[in-house]
């Protein structure tokens, strides 16, 4: 068969057992619901009030009971076949005689939801909403339009009558509550009753329900952190669960895990606090529309709650924490030092009653030396296999000493330069960050010891301070913006006398030698993305050339799930969050529902899929954090790496986005994100270089957004100096879609391919004038090329 026949033909090749399809297959929704029961994390059980025992009589409040929310929107929602809510799982337990279920609560949310589901605008009158929000300049009153929009695309809360509950506690064992946000792409959350807190309506619901009730469950149904302060410490609320967006089988891994079917084995991937207020960056990101001033610096997270002074009392949840309803012990750790690398070993046993997992993590605390360092980082972690009773697993750990050292951007031992501080290093193991004991050994050096040399790129012009771990600040210098401008060697080649196609690469004729073949015109086209796709694609494609007999990409948007308009009929699966995903701390799940994702896109004849995404949760306000994996760079990294293994396993291309500190979605398009070399190399690009290293994805997208005053499509020192210069990535970079830059200063950066189109006039003009040559566009559509060449059959 052609190689390229998938692209070129659009064949109907299902790709499962026995001549099936993969896409939405029951096998795929069955791992979605695996993987979502994995990363569900338990916040509270007091008294073992989990799990349920066999026979108990539950009663379901609040809407999410019908509508649940499976994820966030904008690129990362998800055409499916159905959603399962959290009725659906308890209705399949009460089959199985395990629960029984209070229908009058169920049938009261089914005729609300319905009723309030007609005031739901309808996808015409969304469309002209869009129309109008996208003719005008960004302001408040553009910003509170989207924000109401998304909004309105789900019911408010319901406020449940107290002859109901009344009835109900008369019926039923135990009450579960069940809250839900909805977030989305192009718009933040707010800090307001309803969103990051509860609203009146909910409020009031745990109030009668937890005072008719001998006890209570609280599920959380949201892509990023929700203030659990009102109902954290009630002693009526015997067990808290953050079960963030489960995707299309969500509901069921709901009841999976109340029921004890699946014991919670999730960790926090966020540290939870006890107000919003209590981040250090909470003000400044509720008003940085034009710029975010990252005054937080390296103190990000448990960064920030775990060194800064007076912030850890602050915490309600910290980073790392998840109960299980199986107690495990941690015996003979070991750490010591072996080749370069910090090794460390342990022992965990189940000394419960029931199967679980645990996660070992493994942090580290450098000494405060000139630099300043956080109390402790995460260096290294594992999740068990699941044990027995009785059973025990051996679980070894190591990391790279060089991981340690910080990032000397002011010269205070040598600048540009990562630096191990001389001094003690000390080790900590346990199940979460505060949930750890000291090791044995200590990594003592006498003296610095410089690890790797740079040399200043992206740094700030106007960040004017940093926070320091005392919880001080220091002024920073600024002035005027000075960036590097990138060059491009020509290709050293000759076009062959006669036309040779695309298909004959490396055969009769060499990747350079069919580039030669190119006019400008053509090398000017191919890289602009193209709209002439096929089949089902729906965002354009990479590359494509007729008179060569290049075929175009398609690619598709994620990444919970590959997502298809529904008028094509094709469902696929819907996949848990990118939070919940990392709440696994499983890196083989992950890599497991990425090849499983990857595999839609391959059944459905697309080459690339957008996806997955790894900004940091700088704040739990930004809208898109549904997408991202976590406040730690390190998890958000090692995450990462294992979707992109996952997806190109399957001949697919992952496009890590966004590339980078694209912390806010309001203003996205010009917000610029002041931030400090130390931090963007430590915080913010440390996970995409844990990703780049480890798991080589073929594509990159460079974000909507600034750093430094500077377009990260026009980059030339964060896209081909840090990016592929000093990490070696070897693939191609890709515009974010109708990115506010020009096309000529993205191809002199090293941004190979501008979404969702090209502008070939702007280009043409450039080439003409000198400005770009032809050996710029050259190096782009080489890189073009072997991306189409990596995704072949």
């Amino acid at each position: 068969m052609d190689k390229y026949a998938r692209f070129r033909y659009q064949p109907c090749i299902p790709l499962g057992a026995d001549g099936r399809k993969v896409t939405g297959s029951p096998e795929h929704a069955a791992l979605s619901r695996r993987a979502a029961g994995e990363g569900m994390v338990l916040l509270k059980n007091r008294l073992r009030t989990l799990p349920l025992t066999r026979g108990t009589g539950v009663a379901l409040f609040g809407k999410a009971t019908i509508e649940y929310i499976k994820g966030g929107g904008g690129s990362g929602d998800v055409f499916c076949a159905y959603t399962r809510n959290v009725y659906d799982g308890f209705s399949q337990k009460e089959s199985e005689g395990k629960v029984s279920v209070f229908k009058p609560t169920v049938e009261f949310y089914k005729e609300y939801v319905k009723e309030a589901g007609k005031r739901i605008p309808t996808r015409a009158q969304i469309e002209k909403i869009w129309d109008k929000v996208n003719a005008m300049s960004f302001c408040k009153e553009k910003d509170d339009i989207i924000y109401d929009t998304f909004a309105s695309m789900h019911v408010a809360e319901a406020h449940m009558p107290d002859e109901l509950i009344a009835e109900a506690a008369a019926n039923a064992d135990i009450a579960i509550i069940t809250l839900s946000r909805f977030s989305a792409e192009g718009v933040d959350r707010k800090a307001i009753p309803g969103d990051y807190y509860l609203s009146d309506t909910e409020k009031s619901l745990i109030d009668r329900v937890t005072a008719a009730f001998p006890n209570t469950v609280i599920v959380l149904n949201s892509g990023a952190v929700v203030d659990c302060e009102y109902f954290a410490d009630n002693d009526k609320v015997g067990a808290i669960i953050s079960g963030w967006q489960g995707g299309l089988e969500g509901g069921m891994a709901i009841a999976d895990i109340i029921c004890g079917d699946v014991n919670p084995s999730g960790k926090l991937a966020d540290t939870i606090p006890d107000s919003y207020d209590s981040y250090q960056n909470a003000q400044e990101f509720l008003t940085g529309f034009e710029h975010l001033d990252y005054f937080d610096d390296i103190y990000v997270g448990y960064r920030y709650f775990e060194t800064i002074p007076g912030a850890a009392e602050k915490v309600r949840y910290p980073f790392g924490f998840g109960l299980s309803y199986t107690d495990f012990e941690f015996s003979g750790a070991f750490c010591g030092e072996s080749d370069g690398k910090i090794v460390a070993a342990v022992t965990v046993k189940n000394i419960g009653k029931v199967p679980g997992k645990e996660v070992v993590q493994l942090y580290y605390s450098a000494p405060q030396g000139k630099l300043g360092k956080p109390a402790k980082e995460l260096t290294a972690f594992k999740k068990t296999k699941l044990l027995s009773p009785g059973e025990s697993e051996t679980i070894a750990l190591s990391f790279d000493i060089g991981d340690m050292a910080s990032f000397d951007d002011l010269g205070k031992i040598k600048k540009s330069a990562f630096v191990l501080e001389k001094g003690t290093y000390s080790f900590y193991l346990g199940n979460s960050v505060r949930a750890t004991e000291k090791l044995r050994y200590d990594f003592v050096l006498s003296e610095d010891i410089i690890t790797k040399e740079s040399k200043p790129l992206c740094r700030p012009f106007k960040l004017e301070k940093r926070l320091l771990a005392d919880g001080s600040f220091e002024n920073l210098p600024t002035g005027e913006p000075v960036y590097t401008r990138g060059t491009h060697a020509p290709i050293e080649a000759t076009a062959p006398k006669d036309t040779i196609m695309f298909d004959e690469v490396g055969e009769n004729i060499t990747l350079d030698e069919f580039i030669k073949q190119f006019t400008v015109d053509e090398l000017i086209d191919f890289v602009g993305g193209h709209q002439n796709q096929p089949g089902v694609c729906n965002t354009g494609a990479f590359g494509g050339m007729k008179r060569l007999d290049v075929p175009p990409i398609p690619t598709a948007d994620g990444p919970a799930g590959l997502r298809l308009n529904a008028s094509t009929g094709v469902p696929t699966t819907a996949w848990p969050c990118a939070t919940l995903l990392a709440c696994t701390w499983n890196t083989e799940l992950i890599e497991e529902v990425g090849a499983a994702g990857g595999a839609e896109l391959r059944e459905n004849n697309l080459g690339v899929w957008l996806a997955p995404a790894m900004n940091i949760h700088r704040n739990p306000l930004c809208g898109r954090n549904f997408e991202y994996f976590s406040e730690d760079p390190l998890l958000a990294g090692k995450c990462c790496a294992a979707d992109v293994r996952g997806i190109q396993s399957q001949k697919i291309a992952a496009s890590v986005k966004h590339f980078a500190c694209n912390n806010r979605e309001s203003n996205r398009f010009d917000c610029d994100s002041r931030v400090s070399e130390r931090a963007l190399r430590e915080i913010y690009l440390r996970g995409f270089e844990i990703c780049v290293k480890e798991a080589d994805p073929w594509t990159i997208m460079s974000s909507y957004n600034l750093i430094n005053g500077c377009h990260t499509s026009v980059s030339c020192e964060l896209l081909t100096e840090m990016l592929r210069n000093e990490w070696g990535f070897k693939g191609m970079v890709t515009t974010d879609w109708g990115v506010h830059s020009s096309h000529s200063d993205e191809v002199i950066a090293g941004n190979d391919v501008k979404m969702g189109d090209g502008e070939p006039e702007e280009l043409k003009a450039a080439f003409e004038s000198g400005k770009i040559t032809r050996a710029d566009l050259e190096t782009s559509v080489r890189r073009i090329l072997e991306l189409t060449m990596k995704v072949a059959e």
